[in-house]
């Protein structure tokens, strides 16, 4: 049976043991104590955050450095991919010239004799396919004849008098030039009034 003055304990409630011949501290001693325990989990919590907050800045950090090293590869692989594809072309124009000089040089229609026209119809067509591949590979040849000479795209190799054109205007043109997308691969090589 329980005695009217003895209170059943709440199961979670720690059995405080006081050692024989001590007296159990006033209330009012356990509160500084509590305050201190207290004071030294928030110094513990605030410097957890504080390490939490170095170490959330460090990867942010590592997360931007590997992002700019991934866009900084990339664009050197398009770099790389779009020089190698530069000096191909650059390769291939001196063939590009040629086929446009037999063309030049070719008789008139009438005057090819019947076993030549097979071989000026074939020399016609590379160059209908030279002229489509390199299109699809983003190759344009630069305008030259009648526009004033721009040094970006053009090349002068010689100066003539021409009563009907401006000075620094082309009038012939020696050599096409090319761009790739608007990167110049090969200046025209012109010839411009006086």
């Amino acid at each position: 049976m329980m005695k009217h003055h003895d209170k059943p304990k709440p199961e979670n409630e720690e059995n405080l043991q006081v050692p024989e011949g001590t007296l159990p501290s006033e209330p009012g001693e356990a509160q500084p104590q509590k305050e201190d325990r207290v004071a030294q989990l928030e110094a513990a919590l605030n410097a957890e955050k504080e390490q939490s907050g170095k170490l959330r800045d460090e990867v942010l950090r590592r997360a931007a450095e590997f992002e700019n090293f991934r866009k900084q590869k990339e664009r050197e692989a398009v770099q790389s991919s779009l020089r190698a594809k530069e000096s191909i072309l650059r390769e291939l124009l001196p063939v590009l010239d040629d086929v446009e000089r037999v063309l030049a040089n070719a008789p008139e229609p009438e005057a090819i004799p019947a076993a030549a026209k097979p071989f000026i119809e074939g020399v016609e067509l590379m160059k209908k396919n030279l002229d489509r591949w390199l299109e699809e590979k983003g190759v344009k040849p630069i305008e030259a004849i009648g526009l004033k000479l721009d040094v970006d795209f053009h090349e002068a190799i010689s100066q003539i008098e021409h009563p009907d054109a401006e000075p620094d205007t082309i009038v012939e043109q020696y050599q096409t030039g090319y761009l790739l997308g608007d990167r110049v691969i090969r200046h025209a090589k012109v010839i411009v009034s006086r």
